[in-house]
């Protein structure tokens, strides 16, 4: 079986103005599609029918195979984004995140800022990520379709800043767009299953 594009976890208008369904036509539609659509083309030559996506990454990682891996890390990148947000007010941290968060950031709006300063600042293409290093959380962002599941990290959270995930809605301004879903449409409860374990499989496919 190929990679198939998956569903996205809420209906495309339900994020109102924070992003538009328009957004998800091309973000999801298109983008996502073409980095599932180039991947599977390239799987035979390879010889990685059948592999789950996490290994057809970390092979074209080890490889050195930047056309593999940057396609389908996108895929996986993307499919963890959508698990990432959800409709505004429906969830919050808690429990041992919220616990976390206090004692890795000081409070919950100290971590809104350092994600919003990071994802601002990172040079042209890329993600901005929330993650679980050495037992601690931390914020740092990565470069085009690079991912935290090659560099021993667990990723909790992230942030596409890449221009085709704002262009639509908020045009040039970045910094608008990632105050906005920081602040309204983060899917705090998925951030806290990917701390305990449970949420990261979701974004794995079986090709």
């Amino acid at each position: 079986m190929a990679f198939q594009l998956p569903e996205l976890p809420f209906p495309k208008d339900s994020l109102g103005d924070v992003m538009s369904a328009e957004t998800f036509d091309y973000h999801h539609g298109k983008h996502h599609k073409a980095y599932i659509d180039k991947t599977n083309g390239m799987l035979g030559e390879k010889g990685l029918e059948g592999a789950s996506l996490l290994e057809v990454i970390k092979a074209a990682k080890d490889k050195g195979d930047k056309g593999l891996f940057n396609n389908s890390a996108q895929i996986w990148n993307h499919s963890f984004f959508w698990q990432c947000l959800a409709p505004e007010g429906s969830t919050s941290p808690s429990g041992k995140l919220a616990e976390m968060i206090a004692s890795d950031f000081g409070d919950h709006a100290t971590l809104v800022d350092k994600l919003a300063t990071e994802s601002t600042n990172h040079f042209a293409s890329g993600w901005g990520w929330l993650v679980l290093n050495n037992g601690k959380l931390e914020v740092t962002s990565l470069h085009d379709a690079d991912t935290p599941v090659v560099h021993g990290m667990t990723p909790l959270l992230t942030l596409d800043v890449w221009e085709h995930a704002y262009y639509i809605d908020y045009r040039n301004e970045r910094p608008r767009y990632l105050k906005t879903v920081l602040e309204r449409v983060i899917n705090w409860d998925f951030v806290a299953q990917n701390l305990d374990g449970q949420g990261v499989s979701r974004a794995d496919q079986q090709g």
